[in-house]
């Protein structure tokens, strides 16, 4: 159905999604390659950071170009086929992302109240493990869901309220009963959501108890900047995520579900590395560093 049935706002949304989509590229990539050029941000955090970029890349271009497409067409349609395959790597891909917050959560633990042992701890191997693992969960998290709602039957209405292909509205569309998956997708959404919001939770619990003991203020102001952007990010996801998702699915409301579902399907992905880069001293500099590479070789 999409977002609205107004031509007039449609080609408004058309332009909006379509301006944020871009920045949402060209942040995204532009973090990526400024991680990869510059040798002094090849560190875990950093590459925590460039997978963080990928992700959101990936996420929002599962999205939007359908969405973009839709609000031009009067005929807002998506094949079968199609459609479990958005809802397959939306799944997939959101997974992976809690997973890799609390991942990064993880290497600002041991970053601030395990300096000493930063290097041992946060070793190529082990930045490997929790990315894989994070990949890992999304994989079966999402091959859950689509076997799930794939051994349904939808012989009724083909009208998805919504804008993309999203667990709840499809199921919505099942004519048959649908409890037992409900409570199937609803236990490993919610374990999902709440393991990586617990790591975090935890992480930081302990990252605030180690500042408070640090007695000088520019010392308890360094470790809070290493970790603020982080938590913005966090704080902006999750709270969009839990509030659409875990929710019984009686709860639904179009309105109020697709103001959320907008914000962290293709707002979100354009703030992450806004918020990355404003906020982040080491960013900056590697990207003056670059230029001035750039302008030196110029110059020869």
């Amino acid at each position: 159905m999409g977002l609205t049935d107004s031509g007039e706002i449609c080609v408004v949304l058309f332009m909006l999604f379509l301006l944020i989509y871009l920045i949402t590229v060209l942040g995204n990539v532009g973090m990526i390659l400024l991680i990869c050029l510059d040798h002094q941000l090849h560190t875990p955090m950093y590459f925590f950071l460039t997978q963080l970029s990928f992700l959101d890349l990936s996420y929002s271009t599962v999205i939007t170009p359908k969405t973009l497409e839709n609000l031009l067409t009067s005929t807002k349609s998506i094949s079968f086929m199609g459609c479990f395959a958005q809802m397959y790597f939306f799944v997939f891909l959101g997974a992976a992302e809690c997973f890799l917050l609390s991942s990064m959560a993880y290497d600002r633990y041991v970053a601030i109240c395990r300096p000493l042992h930063y290097s041992v701890i946060m070793s190529t191997r082990r930045c490997c493990a929790l990315l894989f693992g994070s990949y890992l969960i999304g994989f079966m998290d999402s091959s859950v869901n689509l076997l799930c709602v794939s051994r349904l039957h939808f012989c009724d209405s083909n009208v998805i309220h919504h804008f993309f292909c999203d667990t709840s509205p499809v199921l919505s569309l099942s004519c048959t009963d649908i409890y037992d998956t409900e409570i199937m997708i609803f236990i490993f959404a919610g374990c999902t959501l709440m393991v990586s919001l617990i790591t975090i939770s935890v992480s930081y619990v302990s990252i605030l108890y180690t500042i408070l003991k640090i007695n000088s203020t520019s010392g308890k102001q360094k470790a809070f900047s290493t970790c603020a952007s982080h938590l913005l990010g966090v704080t902006i996801f999750y709270g969009t995520m839990i509030f659409t998702y875990l929710k019984p699915n009686k709860s639904y409301s179009l309105g109020k579900d697709q103001v959320a579902s907008v914000f962290y399907t293709i707002v979100i992905p354009m703030l992450n590395p806004l918020i990355y880069s404003l906020r982040n001293k080491e960013v900056k500099n590697a990207l003056i560093r670059i230029i001035q590479k750039r302008e030196g070789s110029r110059q020869l």
